[in-house]
Parts: structure tokens; sequence; C-alpha cells
């Protein structure tokens, strides 16, 4: 009769003992992440702060779970930009950088096609003059051997360029399939490069995606200014090529003079580099995914002219040594020199999987931004409408909570109070869940927790409803608990169920508030199925076994 193993005692309790332990720092460091944000900005601006607005940073132990709820942008304020990717930069940069390899192939030719020479074309097309038109076919079978296959999915046995002639004038164009690859990557590069300039600032949940085909929606809570984030997002990124001279385990073991980095992807690992770059990333024109001789995943790069002279003589006296990839003071990568590499095309291995090259390929090319953003939108949220959000969603939530226990204990007594208390520890469940996962809370998110508080005791109102029912035909108390939980927990479970799949169908089909009040709404079923039918279960068995009441009211 109501008998709990230990085993499911000691679970039951673990787990709301460590829903309080998580939820608990949501209500210290509001204090505390306020005086953070003070004392930093105090000694950014080169003063000290004061005892009393450092005082509050021990009000929760550092040693104890630490996180807590991400406001979202409607709460907390910050700035929003829409950004359009002038795409057309990158065309003509490519182009650009192809004109020396079309001029060398030329070049060689120059018995049979005179004298070149360039001549001013539209984005994505390079026009080469030549002086004896007789000569073109061969200027053609030239030019077509620099056609590289395009490096996408969809352009799967296309090549990037193509070759035509008009009269004495060489034209390249970029096919359409190279095009689309070319879009495709400068977006995400743009992508990756603003996120990690919006990380390096440390500020809370920034939401950073792609809208359409080339713009970009940028929205970052807790920054003072749209103009502040601009500024953020046209920084540089500083990434060099060093010669490494050893690594290490101790920050401080170099000789003076060297650099002593950490490495990205190794905890506690640094690199000893030789202070001066082999080449910088301003001498980088491309970075690619792609395969070794092996078949293994790879990148392949680029260097523009003078780039390639200064890394092939490099790596021609130092094979089989390695050479360290620095991005903004992290080695994301210490490859070994296999051979010499002339031309400014090499190619870097190890152990990647295909993601791993792909995202080294990207931050490769994220030492800058690869074409010039427009920025269509502008707008600066400021933290007094995000404060009167989250009173009015207080507000809302305490009162709905009221009426939910005065309810309860109207309707079902002490029965209503235990169930009162398991609604605690669900509210106190949804904010631990919510600050372990990161989850971002917007406006939507405490509509999803408010209504989460209405239907979090409709499992107990359907096992009580049976409780009475067992009672009315004759059980003892002990049993009618036991089957009035055991009969409401596949209707409890049926309805729980239909509201995940809508719940679901939310966030994965909407966007930006939609997938806010999912978020909550999924956290909360989960939470609520657990309090109403193990908590209250558990604290009702307790209660029974102190009291051994003859007789119960329910």
């Amino acid at each position: 009769m109501l008998h709990f193993p230990v085993w499911k005692r000691v679970l039951i309790w673990g787990i709301c003992a460590l829903a309080i332990l998580y939820a608990a720092p949501n209500f210290f460091y509001s204090r505390v992440e306020s005086h953070n944000d003070a004392v930093a900005a105090i000694e950014k601006a080169g003063g000290t702060a004061t005892p009393e607005q450092t005082a509050a940073v021990g009000l929760w132990p550092e040693w104890l779970p630490s996180n807590i709820v991400n406001l979202g942008l409607d709460l907390r304020g910050g700035a929003h930009l829409l950004a359009e990717v002038r795409v057309e930069d990158v065309y003509a940069a490519r182009m650009d950088g192809l004109w020396p390899e079309v001029r060398d192939a030329l070049r060689g030719l120059r018995d049979q096609v005179g004298s070149i020479r360039r001549q001013t074309a539209p984005a994505g097309e390079l026009r080469v003059a030549i002086s004896r038109p007789e000569g073109m076919q061969a200027a053609l079978e030239a030019a077509r051997r620099l056609a590289q296959p395009v490096v996408s999915f969809t352009g799967m046995g296309q090549n990037d360029i193509e070759i035509s002639s008009q009269g004495d004038v060489l034209v390249i164009r970029l096919t359409e399939a190279e095009k689309t690859a070319m879009d495709s990557r400068t977006v995400q590069q743009s992508l990756e490069i603003i996120r990690r300039r919006v990380d390096e600032v440390g500020t809370r949940e920034p939401t950073i995606q792609r809208q359409g085909e080339d713009r970009i929606l940028i929205q970052v809570p807790g920054i003072g200014s749209a103009a502040e984030l601009k500024s953020l997002i046209g920084t540089t990124a500083k990434l060099t090529f060093h010669p490494v001279l050893g690594r290490t385990a101790d920050a401080q073991s170099s000789a003076s003079g060297d650099l002593v980095l950490p490495a990205a992807n190794e905890q506690g690992i640094f690199y000893v580099l030789d202070r001066s770059p082999v080449v910088t990333g301003e001498e980088l024109v491309d970075a690619q995914p792609s395969f070794d001789q092996n078949n293994r995943p790879a990148v392949s790069f680029r260097f523009n002219p003078s780039g390639a002279r200064a890394f092939g003589d490099y790596t021609a006296q130092n094979i089989g040594k390695p050479f360290a990839i620095v991005l903004d003071n992290e080695v994301i990568s210490a490859p070994v020199i296999q051979a010499h590499i002339a031309g400014g095309s090499g190619i870097i291995t190890g152990n990647f999987s295909v993601e791993e090259s792909t995202e080294l390929a990207v931050l490769l090319r994220a030492g800058a931004l690869p074409a010039e953003m427009t920025f269509l939108e502008e707008r600066t949220i400021g933290p007094e409408l995000g404060q009167d959000s989250i009173d009015a969603g207080r507000t809302a939530a305490i009162v709905g909570m009221i009426a939910v226990v005065a309810f309860m204990i109207a309707s079902y007594g002490w029965f209503g109070v235990l169930a009162n208390i398991a609604l605690a520890i669900n509210m106190l469940a949804i904010i631990a869940l919510l600050s372990v996962v990161g989850a971002t809370l917007t406006l939507p998110g405490i509509a999803g927790i408010v209504l989460t508080i209405g239907v979090a005791v409709d499992a107990n109102v359907l096992i009580y409803e049976r409780i009475r029912e067992e009672l009315r035909q004759g059980k003892q108390p002990g049993r009618a608990i036991e089957l009035g939980f055991e009969k409401a927990l596949s209707a409890i479970v049926d309805a729980n169920v239909t509201t995940f799949l809508v719940a679901l169908i939310m966030f994965l089909v909407g966007a930006g508030p939609v997938r806010g009040f999912a978020v909550t709404l999924t956290i909360g079923i989960f939470t609520s199925v657990f309090t109403a039918v193990y908590v209250t279960r558990i604290l009702i068995a307790t209660w029974f076994a102190w009291r051994r009441p003859r007789t119960i009211v329910v």
C-alpha cells in the first residue's frame, strides 16, 4: 500500500534537490550580474570598484552551480541589426585573384597570343585582350586548364569558370553553380566571423542567423547600442601562420621573446611559436574543405602571390616540421609540412572528420569579413521595456499561482496543499532546466511558463477525481490512493503527449517568439508530469505513513 522502494525515494528527492539547487542562482544572480556589469564598466574605464560594489559577488558560492536563465532581446534590451552581404565584392575579389594565374598562363604563349592586357569588366567576369587574335584557340585551352570543380554538393561535376571569346578578347566568367556556392560560403563565413566577434565581448545567447539568400539577422541582448554592435562586427580577426618551436603544458616555461599561445582544441596545451609570422591572413585568398590522396578529410588553401612566395620558401626549408595556424591568439591547428608547397596552394591534413575540416576551412577564411555589409535595419532596444515585461510576467505568474493554489485548496483540502507543493517544485524545475540548457527566456517564453502554471495541476485533478471515485466504491484509503494514481496515469500521458506534439511542431516550424514559447511549454510538460505523478505521490505516501488515517477526504 503506497510502498516506495528506497532507491525510488532517493531518486525523486534527489531530482527535486537538484532542481532547487540549479534554480537558486537565478534568485541571487539578478543582483550579482548587475553588480558585475557595473564593476566591469568601472574597470574598463580605468577605475577601481569599491568594496560595496564588489560585495554582491559573495551572495552565491562559486563552487555551486551558477548557470542562470538568459534573457532575450525583448526582456534584457540590446541591439538589432539586419545586414545584407554584398556578394558581388567576392566575385570581383575572385577575378582579381584569378588574374595573375591567367596572366602567367598566357605569358608562356606570348609567341602565339602576343601582348596581353586586362580590360574593365563587371563583377564575376575577367576580360583579357590579346594582340594576336589568331592565337585565341591556344589562349582558350590555357585558360580552361585553370578551371576547378565547384566545391559544393549542388555543383558536383561542374567547373567554377566558363571560358569564351569575343573577337580578340578572352572572357572568363564564374558559372552559376560557382556563384551559388560562393554565395553560400560568403554568408557562412560572415556568420562565423560575426559570431566570433560577438562572443568575444561575453554577451549572452546572441541570435545570428541567415535570412534569405544574402541577409543576416543579428540580435545581441545586453549590448549598449546598434552603433556599438556595428563597430564590434567591423573589427578584423588576426590570422597568422607561425613556425612552431615546441609544445608545453606550462604557459610560462618559454624563453623570452617567444610567443606562447593556447591550443584551441587541446585543454591545457600551449604552443611555443616564433613571434614573427611566416604569412598573415591578409595574404590568404581562399580555404576550402577537401580530401587528400587517401580520401581523408583535409583543408585546401591558397595564398596571393606575395604570400605564396613567402610560404613556398618556408616550406621548402622546413619539411617535416609543424607550423601553427593562429586565429585570434589561439592555435586552431598545427599541421606538419609534408612537402615543398609551391604556387601558393597547399593542403592541411590531420585526423579530421568532414565536419571538422569544414569548420577549419571556415575559421581560416574568418580573418576578415569577405564582403562589405549594408545594414538595412538598426534598432536599439532599451532595458526599460524588458523590465516592464519581466514585471508584468512576474505579476501574471504570481496572480496565476495564487488563483491555482486557492482553487486546489478549496477543492481538495489537504491534498490540494500537497499538490501546490508539487507545483512550486515544478516551477523551480522549469527554471533549473532553462538555466542548465542555456535557453533564452523571451516574453513568449514567460507566457509559456504562466500557461504551465494553469495546466500543471490538471494531472492532480485527474488523480484526485479517480481517488474520489475509488472511495465512493468503498475502497480503503490506501488502496484508493494507489488505484487513483495507477488508473489516471494513462489519461495523463495521453493528454500530455498530444500537447507535446503540438509544442514540437511549433518549435520545428516556428521561429523566434514561437520557438521561445514552444521551449518553455515543452519543458513545462515534462516537469508537470514528473511533479504531479511522482512528487505528489511521494508526498502523499510520506504523509499517509506518518498519520495512518482511517478515513480521508479528497
